[in-house]
């Protein structure tokens, strides 16, 4: 036991004399001596319920610190004694938890306390601080205080004092942290809460404290008491020793950390730090990058001693805080020290905030990112400004200031709001996340530096005004900040450890280290690991403790760094079934030593590259999207490791098999890094791992040639991929394998070439083995007979014009041209595993096959010596060279030439109903007609077939009836050349037919089950389509043979693409219900070939008549076009279309399946003069933009190879896009017609020649007028289902512009809609089913706004005339212009825009087109109690009381302006009150003068405030102009002069009610 420590009459005074120290210590007297430690120096005896205690009572430990992290509450023996300091040393820590130690002071007596789990749970006069909190009664009083606790680390010190005047303070590491608290009770216990990662704390002796606010420290420690750090080393403190240790003393038994003091000492040799780094640390701290003052504060003979200072220490007038006047969104807190944006989901700028004096020279003034948002672009800037922020006005964003500005902005600089360095630094402050630092200093030499997490970046500017304030701009995602000071321990060691990285990224720190210290031979974990990882069994093994709490903080590294060729392996222990993603293993230049370690290794951004999933990650930026096996489907047992070859390459082990080469110059000396992430929970090292050889490693995928396979035993051809290629190819695998790079980010520049010429006969194939589905297109493939020497490699092989034949997708192309469509394959529908082979034939023929399948001549004529060249387009990302490769024996190849491309038939069609064949598995009865089967019994012997062979294009499809779950296994059905009679006869009666379809090999047999695709039981294709074990009862499920000789299967309708070809003529339709599946029925019939004359009559065929009656009705100034004779036949979609079409509905309707474009879709007839063909926009699909795309093409449809999109089409193209015209992809004209963008469902869009061959736009019936002149005939009409457009329908075509139902419609129309070019009814046209006006969100609420007034029906017009919206979107739809003019003599007035309109039926006494054509338009503004009366009378004028009135309204009638009764005469000389009325509703419609009104959508039950107001038609003269006499709160619409903005009539009589207004907010 140390000298006098816990007696009361000890001689020794300790080893050393000092300040507070009395002669004979062991007296206790004297204001520095403790009097032993049991004046506030001992922890109570009662605790929580997990703690326990030692060292005579100063020592307290949480126990079971891996399974428990709170119930660790201790209080001191004795209350605390004004002015005395409690303190604590944190002794250990773990990493399981988040939090760390809390501590505070209490007013309840432990003698009696029930102790919650945590201090925050302590009340009735409880002051606690927790992280950078103060929580008084466990709530916060007190954000941004102090010092974080949380980062505190073993050996820091943390104490409590209560003031004389009844204050709080926080003691961390000897530094006084300010006011916490006032109002403390006179009696308060110190109180600790061994919390988180806390687990053990010793109590020190009890220390004065300071309230001066210039505190000044003692001399420094001599280094000659090593006894001194021993016995504090070994139990805290002795009880003598009224003095606060040195940092660096303290810090001595730890020497995997770094001092706290950069000062000499005698055993610093034992700090494990080289001399290169001890430098760098010195040279950092000089300058002020590092300048802090690391003495501890003096123990005095009492408050009011004084001693010698040796470092000055800053006042708090002095301190570097933000300034008071900031931007105008800016909240400032924690005594200025903090600045957050407010509203920081609604607002991205107004967030300047300035130092409050300006900057010293080679003085740090650093910040600490709090809080970010991720909803805008653009984050935090910084930098220094010469403007007072007394005096300088704030602008939005700093770089908007032109004068005396220097601001660091992402990753450049920026003065003055102009970009003087694009890139400073290699860092992006854009990039940055919370907790990171950022700071400046101008040094004495006027360069200004900045820093990044305590990392130089170097000069920014090297001419800086001698006075500048420190800015900071919260800009976009950046949220919160803090002022951090350098005497931070925490922070300090953060930027040490980041300067350590950037000067020894690649391990300069491992090299520098004693020879004498060699490195350990076995490969374990460091202990330094993520927060809530830890190391057991000697480092062998690493774990997250509470996986299912939580999926990240995982990351452990190897204790040294990885030899050449040495592999570093772990297996898969434990798993969790609760997270997405799973193990992350790779490796990192960094020091675990001295790495801040990431929430997951993808974070770090320097110096890492990673396998991720089934990808690989460099500085957390995917490099292969598709590289290996998928980590995150490995179970327990599985191993993955990792290894860095001589050559700087990269490779990953999976149970041992290497993933081949996943980067290159990957520098020497990195650690071996796992990430327990998501599912991963635990992992351990394994030994004696072999590096396998890699020079020829077996390609992945599916390389194994099947029985129907072309190959002669090829497996040694010489042929492999050339080592020229495209930009974003790589060659590996000994040239047998071709990848993309970057395959999420490019799809092209890819192209890969074979190494010499094919000789004739000689087969080149590939197998895909990586795709993604990210992209359109995929793999194209060919031959040219440019030498690889000479070829410039284009983007894609299509580019090529010359000596080049490819196919793509079903084209053959020869030189970029498409010489043949349809050809017997469809490489875009191809997956993994698919084989793809190219052969020249000695005659010159080029043939394709296609796992093995021979697709019949490509193309003829080619040269004798060609190149097999494969571009890795679109969704293709990864080719092997197959093992069939070399010489083709012919006998082994089938032909299946196929001439026509698969188009899937979506619905059944009419006609006889299908029948299974009564030969069937034994099994198996046939119900109803043969048309429903019910597996009796077992789950096999369910084979069915069909009575006929399929036709090309026939369905047959099922309907699953009854599931039986006892059984596994799937649903099975395709086609057999198997007629069904010879197996036998009678249902059950065939003693040929095989328990299952996998077995009918008799004939040939393709069959679908699960997802697999199968030949004659053999595997031919996997992950086809949606998997049949997912069935339920009502699905659906058809197969179809294509005309292109393909298998298709359609569930529900909906067709999974070709899922086997060359298929046989004759085949029958065949299923096995297996399993799951008990019984299905048939839904679908057989076609019937109709005789000439009966089929049903053409949609046209009816127009003529309707054209006859029109002759003699009103034109409505759509040009009166005579009609023309119909079509012969009905209009359809081609079958030639995008590849993402299906059509159903008899080729009239035509649906995008997949992603936002290859939509195109033709009509099959060419377009004749004066016919109007109409389709209807079915649905939209709002998470796209833009929309639809019309025109018409003069080339022939029928073989056109359609691009992605119609823009792409680059001759004989006219297109109507949003409101352009383009001609062959050039934009000829800029604004046409409304936005075809804003049609909403249901809209119905023409197409119409004329007779001189121009081309008209019609939507909803109306014709917009001639869009583009002289299209060359015959063309057809174009439709691209672009973006939001997935569904469009053919409707009826009309005959001339003019039939008697459109005569019809707007013959109901007033006149005056139509006078002077006006197109106000534009929009009434589609039948009522599909009004636009439906989808209409805003005019939907208003119509609901006005069926809660109670207004009779018969005040409205009907529908479809009855309402029309004015909102932005209708009104772009109909192409509205915002002033229109009317009456005679002509008046202008505006539309009513952002209102909605509900028309009026006129007096049927009234001449009403007359009036309406003659008499001006304008505007009346009113009320909802005033609307009633209004329409009551019919008219505005006396009694209708309004708004517009002279005399306001009230709720009811004013005195002396009552209603007169009936029979009653008017008072003498009481005049009615003019009316006002104003052409422009945005004056009529002003709050002031149309009042607001709250209500409740009784549909979304949310609040509202509409308005009201009436349009009215008023007789020319009656009225009087002049100037506003309302006050407005905005100005005035500007098109109308003010002079004549208001009109005041008097007369009755003077206005016709036209229509309702509503405007709902």
């Amino acid at each position: 036991m140390a000298a006098g420590s816990g007696g009361s009459g000890g001689s020794g005074g300790g080893p050393r004399a000092g300040p507070g120290a009395g002669g004979g210590r062991g007296s206790g007297t004297g204001p520095g001596s403790t009097g032993g430690l049991g004046s506030g120096g001992e922890l109570h005896p009662r605790t929580g319920r997990l703690v326990s205690l030692s060292a005579c009572g100063r020592t307290a430990r949480r126990q079971q610190p891996g399974q428990e992290f709170n119930h660790g509450l201790v209080l001191s023996r004795e209350p605390l004694r004004d002015g005395r300091v409690f303190t604590v040393r944190i002794d250990r820590k773990v990493n399981s938890w988040s939090g760390s130690i809390e501590i505070g002071v209490t007013a309840l007596d432990p003698s009696v306390l029930d102790f919650p789990s945590s201090a925050t749970g302590l009340k009735g006069g409880s002051w606690v601080v927790s992280g950078c909190s103060v929580l008084r009664d466990g709530r916060s009083v007190l954000e941004e205080y102090g010092q974080d606790l949380d980062q505190l680390g073993e050996g820091d010190r943390v104490g409590v004092e209560r003031t004389v005047a009844g204050e709080l303070r926080l003691w961390v590491n000897g530094r006084d942290c300010g006011v916490a608290a006032t109002g403390l009770p006179n009696r308060v216990w110190a109180v600790v809460d061994l919390y988180g990662k806390c687990t053990q704390i010793t109590v020190l002796p009890s220390e004065p404290g300071f309230s001066s606010p210039a505190p000044i420290p003692m001399p420094a420690l001599e280094p000659s008491a090593p006894t001194e750090d021993s016995a504090l080393a070994e139990q805290g403190a002795s009880g003598d020793e009224a003095f606060m240790v040195s940092p660096a003393q303290a810090q001595q038994a730890r020497p995997e950390t770094f001092p706290n003091s950069l000062e000499s000492h005698n055993d610093f040799a034992s700090m494990e730090l080289s001399e290169a780094v001890s430098s760098a640390i010195l040279s950092a701290y000089s300058g002020g990058l590092l300048n802090v003052n690391l003495s501890s504060p003096p123990a005095a003979e009492g408050p009011g001693s004084s001693c010698a200072a040796t470092s000055p220490i800053l006042t708090s007038n002095d301190a570097l805080l933000f300034h008071e006047k900031c931007g105008t969104l800016i909240k400032l807190s924690n005594n200025n020290k903090t600045a957050e944006r407010r509203r920081p989901l609604d607002e991205f700028n107004n967030g300047v905030v300035m130092t409050n004096r300006p900057l010293r020279d080679n003085e740090m003034f650093e910040i600490r990112i709090d809080k970010l948002v991720d909803k805008w672009s653009g984050s935090i800037e910084i930098g220094v400004t010469t403007h007072n922020p007394n005096s300088l006005e704030y602008p939005a964003t700093m770089t908007n200031l032109q004068s005396g500005t220097i601001m660091m902005s992402g990753c450049g600089i920026l003065t003055n709001g102009k970009g003087t360095r694009r890139e400073y630094c290699e860092f992006s402050l854009d990039e940055l996340q919370e907790g990171d630092h950022i700071g400046l200093t101008r040094k004495s030499n006027s360069a200004l530096h900045f820093f990044i997490n305590g990392i130089d970046q170097g000069v920014a500017t090297p001419l800086t005004p001698p006075v500048v304030y420190g800015v900071v701009d919260l800009y976009g995602m950046a949220v919160k900040v803090t002022i951090v000071h350098n005497n931070n321990h925490s922070d300090r060691l953060r930027r040490n450890n980041a300067i350590l990285r950037a000067l020894s990224p690649e391990g300069a720190l491992r090299r520098a280290v004693p020879a004498a210290q060699a490195e350990p031979e076995r490969l374990l974990f460091h202990p330094n690991c993520g927060q809530k990882a830890a190391i057991t069994h000697e480092g062998r093994t690493a774990m997250r403790p509470h996986a299912t709490d939580d999926f990240n903080h995982g990351v452990v590294l190897s204790s040294r760094a990885l030899r050449d060729g040495e592999v570093f392996q772990v297996r898969i222990d434990k798993m969790v079934d609760k997270w997405a993603g799973s193990i992350e293993i790779g490796v990192t230049t960094h020091n675990p030593a001295y790495l801040q370690l990431p929430s997951t290794m993808t974070n770090l951004r320097s110096g890492t590259w990673m396998m991720t999933g089934n990808g690989v990650m460099h500085n957390g930026t995917t490099i292969l999207d598709e590289y290996g096996h998928n980590l995150d489907r490995l179970k327990a047992g599985d191993t993955v490791g990792v290894v860095r070859r001589e050559d700087g390459t990269l490779h990953f082990f999976v149970n041992g098999m290497t993933q081949g080469p996943a980067a290159w110059n990957v520098p020497p000396g990195v650690y071996a890094v796992v990430d327990l992430y998501g599912q991963a929970a635990q992992a351990t090292i394994v030994d004696d791992v072999e590096v396998p050889p890699v020079p020829e490693p077996l390609p992945e995928g599916n390389n194994q040639v099947s029985p129907s396979s072309p190959s002669s035993g090829a497996g040694g051809s010489d042929l492999r991929f050339h080592q020229l290629h495209g930009s974003n190819a790589v060659i590996t695998n000994g040239g047998r394998t071709a990848l993309r790079h970057n395959c999420r980010s490019e799809f092209n520049d890819a192209i890969v070439i074979s190494n010499r010429a094919l000789r004739d006969g000689e087969l080149f194939e590939i197998v895909i083995q990586k795709m993604v589905d990210r992209w359109s297109g995929s793999i194209e493939a060919g031959v040219t007979a440019i030498r690889p020497e000479d070829l410039e490699f284009p983007n894609t092989m299509t580019d090529i014009d010359y000596d080049t034949w490819m196919l793509s997708g079903t084209a053959i192309m020869q030189d970029g041209n498409t010489m043949r469509n349809n050809y017997g394959c469809d490489l875009d529908a191809l997956g993994t595993g698919a084989r793809i082979g190219m052969m020249r034939t000695a005659k010159g023929d080029l043939h394709y096959f296609i796992n093995g399948q021979d697709q019949g001549a490509a193309c003829s004529g080619l040269p004798p010596e060609v190149y097999a060249v494969v571009d890795l387009y679109g969704q293709c990302v990864q080719v092997s060279i197959t093992n069939a490769t070399g010489p083709m024996d012919n006998s082994l190849a089938t032909s299946n030439t196929a001439t026509e491309k698969s188009f899937p038939l979506h619905s059944p069609v009419a006609g006889v109903a299908h029948r299974f064949h009564s030969t069937c598995g034994k099994n198996v009865t046939l119900e109803e007609d043969g048309t429903r089967a019910v597996r009796t019994t077992g789950y096999a012997h369910g084979l069915v077939f069909s009575t006929k062979e399929l036709k090309a294009e026939e369905v047959f499809e099922v309907k699953v009836e009854e599931l039986d779950e006892k059984w596994a296994g799937s649903l099975r059905l395709g086609l057999t050349t198997l007629p069904p009679g010879e197996m036998g006869p009678g249902a059950g009666g065939g003693p040929g037919l095989p328990p299952s379809l996998p077995e009918l090999r008799t004939k040939t047999t393709w069959m679908v089950s699960s997802c697999e695709v199968k030949r004659d039981g053999q595997l031919q294709r996997m992950n086809y389509g949606r998997n049949l074990e997912r069935l339920g009862v009502g699905t659906r499920v058809g197969i179809r043979r294509g005309a292109d000789d393909t298998m298709h299967i359609l569930v529900d309708g909906e067709d999974m693409g070709p899922a086997a070809t060359g298929i046989a003529k004759n085949v029958w339709a065949v299923l096995d219900l297996y399993g799951p599946v008990r019984s299905v029925s048939i839904v679908s019939s057989t076609r019937l070939e109709e005789p000439e004359g009966t089929q049903p009559p053409s949609p046209s065929s009816d127009t003529g008549s309707e054209g006859e009656e029109d002759d003699e009705g009103e034109e409505r100034g759509l040009g009166g076009q005579n009609p023309v004779a119909v079509v012969p036949t009905a209009l359809e979609f081609l079958e030639n279309h995008g590849k993402n079409i299906l059509l159903s509905n008899r080729n009239r309707t035509a649906t995008r399946v997949a992603s936002y474009n290859q939509g195109i879709v033709v009509i099959n007839q060419p377009l004749v003069p004066q016919l109007l063909v109409q389709v209807r926009i079915d649905f939209l699909n709002r998470q796209w933009t833009s929309s639809l795309v019309l025109g018409v093409i003069t080339c022939p449809p029928e073989r056109l190879n359609f691009p992605a999109s119609a823009c792409a089409l680059k001759r004989a193209a006219w297109l109507l896009r949003g409101r352009g015209v383009f001609h062959n992809g050039l934009k000829i004209c800029e604004k046409f017609g409304p936005n075809l963008d804003t049609c909403p469902e249901g809209t119905i869009l023409g197409l119409r020649l004329d007779n001189s061959g121009g081309l008209h736009l019609h939507i909803n019936g109306v014709d917009q007028g001639v869009a583009i002149p002289d299209i060359p005939q015959p063309c057809h009409a174009l439709v691209d289902l672009y973006g939001q457009c997935e569904q469009v329908t053919i409707m009826s075509p009309e005959t001339g512009a003019s039939s008697s139902k459109g005569a019809a419609t707007q013959g109901d129309m007033e006149k005056a809609d139509m006078v002077d070019g006006i197109k106000e009814s534009v929009c009434w046209g589609p039948p009522p089913a599909a009004s636009p006006l439906k989808s209409c969100e805003y005019h939907a609420l208003c119509s609901r706004f006005q069926e809660l007034l109670l207004l009779p029906e018969d005040y409205f017009m009907p529908p479809p005339k009855r309402s029309l919206c004015y909102c932005e979107s209708c009104r772009k739809l109909r192409g509205d212009e915002a002033h229109r003019r009317r009456g005679e003599p002509p008046r202008e007035y505006a539309l009513p825009f952002g209102w909605c309109r509900f028309n009026l039926r006129m007096n049927p006494h009234l001449e009403a087109g007359t009036l309406t054509k003659k008499w001006h338009m304008a505007y009346h503004g009113s009320n909802v109690a005033a609307i009633r009366r209004v329409l009551d009378r019919g008219e505005l004028g006396a009694g209708a009381t309004s708004i517009l009135s002279c005399q306001p309204l009230k709720g009811e009638p004013r005195v002396g302006f009552e209603e007169p009764g009936e029979n009653c005469a008017p008072p003498r000389g009481e005049q009615p009150p003019p009316v006002l009325l104003s052409p422009s509703l945005q004056y009529a419609g002003a709050e002031t003068l149309a009042s607001k009104v709250q209500f409740r959508d009784p549909k979304s039950q949310r609040t509202h405030q509409a308005q009201v107001a009436f349009q009215v038609c008023v007789r020319p003269g009656s009225y009087t102009p002049g100037p506003p006499s309302a006050t407005l709160q905005e100005p005035p619409d500007p098109h109308f002069s003010p002079a004549e903005l208001e009109w005041v009539t008097k007369e009755k009589g003077a206005t016709l009610l036209y229509a309702l207004l509503v405007r709902v907010e």
